[in-house]
């Protein structure tokens, strides 16, 4: 019969597929308006019924849950290739690449997901899931000779937040490459010829006016955490 019966294989394929669209989607609206976009600017940017997007998530929380858990599983998933690698250094950095990749995301996205209340349990939801994987990485690139000793699992997630910095002061989605290929051969145990970089898509001007939007922002941050502890 046409749709198949209450909870068949087809009535579950299309809800499958609405739920993707509504991810999909999600991602691009999040991106472009930040915190302040709801379910169903969600719901029609699908170009899906309302109705059809509650009965999936809830709330815009539950959706941001979903679209954190998709990224989860991502970075989870090449850290574990990582790991199966037998050269540890190539398996490091090349999910280093990668998951720096993922983190390039616009930074309205990053703040509906980190930003928020639920930030920090999303974090540490991050950490708890990948973060063995990426302690045995180290360790077998330390035991090969090929990073170098002092490094430590920590330094990665500020490697990763150092580079996304570049995207989100410039503008400018592929730069973070160029950046990420300098902090990599700093991390050789033995460092040999510099790796070639990705050539600077940016103009002395446009660097200038990173570096004094960031500190304008980082002011700006500084005084309303100053605000906030003062009201508390």
């Amino acid at each position: 019969m046409a749709g198949g019966e209450p909870g068949g294989v087809p009535r579950r394929k299309d809800a499958e597929r609405n739920r993707r669209r509504l991810l999909a989607a999600a991602r691009e609206v999040f991106r472009d308006r930040g915190v302040a976009a709801t379910l169903n600017d969600v719901a029609h940017h699908a170009g899906l019924g309302v109705g059809t997007a509650y009965r999936h998530f809830a709330n815009k929380e539950e959706l941001i849950d979903a679209l954190f858990e998709d990224m989860v599983e991502t970075v989870d998933r090449y850290v574990r290739e990582a790991a199966a690698e037998p050269d540890a250094w190539l398996g490091l950095t090349r999910a280093l690449q990668q998951v720096c990749e993922v983190q390039a995301f616009d930074r309205g996205l990053r703040e509906v997901m980190l930003g928020t209340g639920r930030g920090p349990e999303r974090q540490q939801q991050m950490r708890e899931r990948v973060g063995p994987t990426v302690d045995v990485l180290v360790a077998r690139a330390q035991e090969q000779g090929t990073l170098r000793a002092d490094m430590v699992p920590p330094d990665f997630a500020i490697v990763q937040l150092m580079v996304g910095a570049v995207s989100d002061h410039l503008g400018q989605p592929g730069l973070w490459r160029r950046y990420l290929t300098i902090i990599i051969d700093g991390l050789r145990a033995q460092p040999g010829e510099p790796s070639p970089l990705p050539g600077l898509f940016a103009s002395d001007e446009q660097l200038q006016d990173a570096l004094t939007d960031s500190s304008a922002e980082a002011a700006e941050n500084r005084r309303r955490a100053a605000g906030r502890a003062a009201g508390s």
